[in-house]
């Protein structure tokens, strides 16, 4: 085993003695009260049950008979869940099978980023996670259920499920995926329009002909973003069954696997085979390998704020300092888009995330006896799935890499360590993603010019008024502020200037896609200006120095002694729903704590 890994996980171990402590005897008394439907009275059961079949209904009377609750995420807007509309009738359909019993809980909203960048929907974004959590928890609530499955794949929709599941931790819980949409136009040339349609050389036709060649059909969109990063790190914290993750909707295998996943949940309850709660998986251990696998390969930066808000709805405590520690010592074994050219479908078929764990594992950089939905043991999550008549078996061989270009191994890796860096100074704590900017652009020092929105730099930018090394600071964009929404779009405009030569970068206490490309940003910064962090009081002309291979971040100006701004922000604060959000903003903790409202995981 890796000493650092060793000596991270011990460090999170012992801070979060209390509180894991305190979670697991929480449900340890949930699950001593037996089969759910014990405690509920005939006319709770009746209400329960009344729209089941007979044979439903008399199976669901005798309390050893497992009910699984599905929650879903579906809606026909989504690409990436539209999938899912026929699942609910799989799954009870195979439950029937088995003997069991299967009901729709409940639906969870899912929103989709792709759709609201840019837009005031956007400020909304990060704050559905929470609502997802609470209405998982809603779902589960009526006390039907001996385990549940979570249908949901997308940003804030899978960390949503697992917080607001974690609450029923004494339930075997196992996440459903739907996989991604075939290739269609490849990533270097979305890219170049993008940045084409940004420099005013392609109009609005070309480039919504390009993004449709690029989001065109059901399925997770291909690149490797927060949605794909949900998926590895469902395998890798072993609540997914292995190598379902990025198996196309349509293809032969994607039934065979989510009728194994409804197989799986049923052995795993405490009248099957063997009992599994979710709690007893997501261990200390099981994040730390959900740290170092988002490392691994190159994962999207929103996992720096849900990760956190995941372990504490467990009762564990990480921060940055953990994974910027890991990072130092996991090597980068993938180049999937933004860090390279080739989308989640490349890296499936090159092998995977059955490769890329049996890599970890024989480096000593996973945890290989903890718990999973399959029982003890990682191991088991280095093989790949295969028919087997009308069902699925995992293969015992060793699964290479089929495709250097996308995926190697610990011995020959991309890059020697993972893609995250903390940087810290006067005006804070930041993330930085290094592993898709190119070693020359890791550091900067220039003058700050300071925006109030994405759109005023955008405004800038198309006004030709952006010729000049700058470090472009957005402040007030952080969770307490306008809900800490997305500025995804800054990254044409400013790989625009960085191809003329410029030097450039981005300070924030927002968020970046988890597309986050080539131009070097540090944010989440912590503490927000909303809160008195120094990033507000920076001014146009301070010289900012971000670097990325010291972890530094510092403006030379003495910010403490600056007044705090103040900024009028009431226009972000209604319209799209934002003005039901009041409460939410108010309640907010840091980026660091997990951005969350949710007592427990709010830090």
């Amino acid at each position: 085993m890796n000493t650092v890994l060793e000596a991270v996980t011990g460090r999170i171990r012992s801070r979060s003695a209390g509180t894991r402590r305190n979670y697991l005897e929480r449900m340890a008394r949930a699950a001593e009260a037996g089969p759910a439907r014990g405690s509920l009275s005939c006319s709770n059961l009746a209400h329960g049950m009344a729209a089941c079949d007979r044979a439903s209904k008399d199976r669901l009377t005798d309390e050893q008979v497992p009910n699984i609750g599905i929650v879903t995420a579906y809606n026909d807007m989504l690409s990436a869940h539209q999938p899912y509309e026929n699942y609910p009738g799989l799954i009870r359909d195979t439950a029937r099978q088995l003997g069991a019993v299967a009901q729709v809980a409940g639906g969870v909203p899912a929103m989709c980023d792709g759709v609201t960048q840019g837009q005031d929907g956007m400020d909304l974004s990060l704050f559905s996670r929470d609502v997802i959590a609470l209405s998982t928890a809603l779902a589960l609530s009526h006390n039907m259920f001996d385990a549940a499955l979570c249908l949901g794949i997308c940003d804030k929709i899978v960390p949503g499920l697992l917080i607001g599941a974690l609450s029923f931790g004494h339930l075997p819980v196992a996440f459903v995926p739907a996989g991604p949409m075939p290739s269609g136009l490849p990533n270097r040339e979305k890219a170049r329009v993008r940045e084409a349609h940004a420099a005013g050389e392609a109009d609005r036709a070309t480039l919504l002909a390009a993004e449709s060649a690029s989001y065109h059909s059901p399925g997770t969109c291909t690149f490797y973003g927060t949605a794909n990063s949900n998926q590895m790190l469902m395998e890798v914290m072993g609540l997914q069954l292995p190598g379902s993750s990025f198996v196309n909707p349509t293809d032969p295998l994607r039934e065979p696997l989510t009728r194994a996943a409804v197989a799986t949940v049923l052995r795993n309850t405490r009248a099957g085979e063997h009992y599994v709660p979710l709690g007893r998986v997501v261990s200390v251990e099981a994040v730390v390998n959900g740290i170092t696998g988002l490392l691994a390969t190159g994962g999207s930066t929103n996992h720096t704020i849900h990760l956190v808000a995941i372990a504490a709805a467990a009762g564990i405590r990480i921060d940055w300092t953990d994974m910027a520690e890991l990072s130092a010592v996991v090597p980068l074994l993938t180049q999937i888009y933004p860090n390279g050219q080739a989308d989640v479908n490349h890296f499936h078929r090159a092998g995977g995330m059955a490769f890329v764990i049996g890599e970890l594992l024989d480096a000593g950089l996973l945890h290989e006896e903890v718990e999973t939905l399959l029982g003890p043991g990682l191991r088991q999550f280095a093989c790949a799935p295969v028919p087997d008549g009308d069902t699925v078996r995992w293969s015992a061989e060793k699964v290479s890499s089929g495709d250097h270009s996308v995926l190697r191994g610990c011995d020959q890796p991309f890059a020697p360590e993972g893609g995250i860096r903390l940087v810290a100074g006067n005006p804070g704590r930041a993330v930085v993603k290094v592993s898709a900017v190119e070693p020359q652009h890791r550091r900067i020092a220039a003058p700050a010019r300071v925006f109030a929105s994405q759109a005023a730099l955008m405004q800038a930018a198309d006004a030709g008024e952006l010729n000049e090394d700058m470090v472009a600071v957005l402040p007030f964009q952080g969770p307490a502020a306008t809900g800490m929404p997305e500025l995804h779009k800054l990254t044409p405009y400013l790989a625009v200037m960085q191809n003329r030569g410029l030097k450039v970068a981005l300070l924030t206490d927002g968020r970046m896609s988890g597309a986050s490309g080539k131009v070097l940003a540090a944010i989440h910064t912590t503490p927000e200006a909303e809160t008195g962090g120094g990033i507000g009081r920076i001014e146009d002309g301070d010289m900012v120095t971000i670097d990325a291979g010291e972890g530094i971040l510092h403006v030379d100006a003495d910010l403490a002694a600056r007044p705090a701004r103040k900024p009028e922000l009431a226009a972000s604060h209604a319209g799209m729903g934002r003005e039901l959000f009041a409460g939410f903003r108010a309640g907010v903790s840091s980026a660091e704590a997990g951005a969350s409202v949710l007592a427990g995981v709010g830090g």
